[in-house]
Formats: structure tokens, C-alpha cells, sequence
């Protein structure tokens, strides 16, 4: 055991001695999750909480641009700039220019035009002949060119929504003043004498505005509801690992350094079995993984706040955090070593290390979600350390998850750790003889 603990303290020492390697293991997934998550924050906002802003031209006048004042949600509608009413072609230099996501163009005569198309429909319609074809004039709606293609569809579908209601009701106005002369008029026809006393009042008919099915999205987690999904929910747990997985390349760099230099065949000629040599190694920079762990959840929970972002909500289940920690800790230290005794130079460990770390991180899910990659890639993913990591994680902070279902990613962390380090053991008894 005090073998274990001297070669524990010399690994944390070489460490503490490399101060600029330390503080970017701790300094880039910190930097990381603040920066990653402000931007994703503002981009959720623009798919359609709120943010987004749109300029909207009325040359109308009418009732179109009313409901869309009223009911566009998830914008900030902008129809007049210092002072001034909004032109069409302004509204499309600024959408151009990027100064505004979007603008929307009611040509003159839109609402009139729609109660007129209406009207004429339903005089169509009772009088048994098919319905006539009309022009209708175009609501335009001018994207700037960098806005992604879900603002643009939730744009159109909220614009098309407010259009199609307005028609109804147009519809629905026209029926209630064209019914009663035509009932009136066909039943005169065969009244004879009495006709002089059928008389059908106008009918008042309304459309209700509220309602009548009503549909609410939840998130369901295992004991019923989850934690609200955020940025902040995915991004702390995600860019802690990659953190937590870029260890691999000091620890790969400082046992490379031991071969090259010749600290490892003096520590070979000492009667120290080569197991504790590793042992103390993967102990140190586990220590490094949970103070990682831990300086990453304490910015999710106490300075995202300060920076408007909802606080991390590291759940309840502290224990299955800590073995899932422990399971991640373990596979990026095993493949630490992997890397460490494999490599000759230290280029290969820079370049081959972190860009390997960065592959498996986008697999995983640390920048794109998984469900949201093609399904080839979903496929790839599911060979990804960082992804199984990041399941576990997610699988306890936003399901609601407890030990029992994060049973699957941390075997598979354990064994891909445990399995990487009997390479890493065995590549050194090749190289040196070791036992």
C-alpha cells in the first residue's frame, strides 16, 4: 500500500510541476461550458422560445396584420425603426445585411381581398356550382440567407396557422350572411300564397377563438416527470467528459517521458511490481477526473446562473454519479496508458490523442445530440466511450435515472478501461520484460 501511495504522490507531484498542462485540463472544458452553452442557449431561443427578430411591413392595414401582431409567437415583431413606418425594400436591406433574421410583407389589399375570395366562395357554394378560381396575393417572407432551416419552418408554419384561422373565419362570416336570403329564396319557391311570410333573419355566426383541444409537451422521466431539458443540462455533463477523456494526453505524454528519459528502467531495477508502477498512476489522474468532474458541475451550478442561463440540477442519486464518474474516469485513464505505451514520439501522442478524443466526443454526442446525427452516424456512435459516458450521464440528470439503468454504459466503460489497460500492461512486457 505505501507502494502504491509514494508512486501516487510522485504522479500528482509531476503534475502539479507541469502547471500549464494542468490548468488546460482544467481551464478548456471550463471555458468550454460557458462559452458552448451561452451559444446554444441563444440558438434555442431563436427555434422558437423567443429572441428572434423579424420585421413586418404592413402596407395593408387590415386584419392580417392585426392576428399576426397578436398571435405570432416566439419573435419580436419590429414594424416601425426611429420613429418610422417600415418600406418592403428597407425591411429586405436589413434581412441581407443580417441586421434581422427574417421580414414579413402584407401586400395592400390582403384582408379585402381574402373577405372577397370568401364571400365569393360561399356564393358558390350554395348555389351548387363549383367553386371559382381565384388569384391571391402573397405574404412574403425574406430569410436571411445564415438563419437554419428549422427557424425558417417554424416561421412559415406560425404565419400559415394565423392565415388559415383568418380564412375560416372570413369563411365562416360570408356563410352567415349569404344562408339566410338563400334559404329565404327556396322556400318562397314552393310557399305559393304564403310566401309573403317566410322571412329568415340574418344569422350571426361566430368562430370561438379558444381552443377545443389542447396539447401540452412534458418530459417523462422513469418516476414521472424529468428535469425541464436545457443546455445547461446536456452541456455540463458533456464537456465535463470531454475534459475528463482529454487527460489521456498528459498521461500519455508523462509515461512516454518516463521510456525516453530512462525513469522507467530505474523504476524497474527498484522492487516495485510494475502493477503499482500503473496503479498509481490511473489513481492520480482518477483524483484529476473527479476534480474535473467537480469544478465543471459547480460552474453549472453556480456561475451559468450569474450568466442568465437556468442552474445545473445535479439530481439526487450521488452515488450513481460517483460510480459513473469512476466508470469514465477509468476507460480515459485505461486508454491513457493504451496511448502512452503504444506511441514513440510524442507528436503521435499529441496529434493522435487529442484528435481521437475530439472524434469520439462527436460521436458521443458532446456537440450535436445523437438523435439529431444521420443514421449512419447514430450506428458509429454507439462504439463511442465519450457517448456511453455521456448516456449514463444523461440518463440520471434528465431521466431521472437511477444505478440500475446506467447498468449497460458503465459495464461498458469498466470494460473498455479494464480491457485498454491490459493492452497498455501488455504492450510494456513486450517493450521492457516487465512482470
Amino acid at each position: 500500500m505505501n507502494r502504491i501511495y509514494g508512486e501516487l504522490v510522485k504522479n500528482l507531484l509531476l503534475l502539479w510541476r507541469d502547471r500549464a498542462g494542468l490548468s488546460i485540463l482544467f481551464l478548456m472544458p471550463a471555458l468550454l461550458v460557458v462559452i458552448i452553452t451561452l451559444v446554444q442557449n441563444n440558438v434555442y431561443k431563436l427555434m422558437g422560445e423567443s429572441g428572434a427578430k423579424v420585421l413586418l411591413v404592413d402596407d395593408d392595414g387590415g386584419e392580417l396584420g392585426r392576428e399576426m401582431i397578436a398571435n405570432m409567437k416566439g419573435v419580436t415583431l419590429t414594424r416601425e425603426l426611429n420613429g418610422r413606418r417600415l418600406v418592403a425594400q428597407e425591411a429586405k436591406e436589413l434581412v441581407s445585411r443580417g441586421s434581422y433574421q427574417a421580414a414579413i410583407i402584407i401586400p395592400t389589399g390582403a384582408s379585402d381581398i381574402l373577405t372577397k375570395a370568401a364571400g365569393a366562395e360561399m356564393q358558390a357554394m350554395l348555389a351548387g356550382e363549383s367553386l371559382p378560381k381565384q388569384s391571391s396575393p402573397e405574404v412574403g417572407i425574406f430569410f436571411d440567407p445564415t438563419v437554419l432551416g428549422v427557424f425558417r419552418g417554424g416561421i412559415e408554419n406560425s404565419l400559415t396557422m394565423i392565415v388559415r384561422s383568418l380564412e375560416i373565419r372570413a369563411r365562416i362570416k360570408a356563410l352567415g350572411e349569404q344562408l339566410p336570403p338563400h334559404l329565404e329564396k327556396e322556400l318562397k319557391k314552393g310557399a305559393g300564397p304564403f310566401a309573403s311570410y317566410i322571412t329568415v333573419p340574418p344569422l350571426a355566426l361566430k368562430v370561438a377563438t379558444e381552443p377545443l383541444l389542447t396539447i401540452t409537451g412534458q418530459s417523462l422521466s422513469r418516476e414521472g416527470l424529468a428535469v425541464v431539458p436545457t443546455p445547461v443540462q446536456h452541456n455540463v455533463p458533456a464537456w465535463a467528459l470531454f475534459g475528463m477523456f482529454f487527460i489521456v494526453v498528459p498521461m500519455s505524454v508523462f509515461f512516454l517521458r518516463e521510456r525516453k528519459e530512462g525513469t522507467m528502467v530505474r523504476l524497474l531495477a527498484l522492487p516495485v511490481p510494475y502493477v503499482v508502477i500503473l496503479l498509481g498512476k490511473v489513481l492520480a489522474f482518477i483524483l484529476v477526473c473527479f476534480c474535473q468532474f467537480g469544478l465543471i458541475v459547480l460552474i453549472g451550478r453556480y456561475i451559468l446562473p450569474l450568466l442568465g442561463l437556468a442552474a445545473f440540477d445535479p439530481g439526487h442519486d450521488f452515488g450513481a454519479v460517483t460510480v459513473v464518474v469512476l466508470a469514465v474516469a477509468l476507460a480515459a485513464t485505461g486508454y491513457g496508458l493504451l496511448l502512452g505505451g503504444l506511441a514513440r514520439t510524442y507528436e503521435q501522442v499529441s496529434m493522435f490523442g487529442s484528435i481521437s478524443v475530439v472524434v469520439a466526443s462527436a460521436l458521443g454526442g458532446v456537440m450535436v445530440p445523437v438523435y439529431a446525427m444521420p443514421e449512419l452516424m447514430r450506428k458509429i456512435s454507439v462504439f463511442s466511450p465519450v457517448g456511453w459516458g455521456l448516456e449514463a450521464f444523461l440518463e440520471i440528470f434528465v431521466r431521472g435515472g437511477n444505478l440500475a439503468s446506467v447498468a449497460w454504459p458503465v459495464t461498458a466503460l469498466l470494460t473498455f478501461g479494464v480491457g485498454t489497460g491490459l493492452l497498455a500492461w501488455a504492450a510494456f512486457n513486450r517493450r521492457f520484460g516487465g512482470t
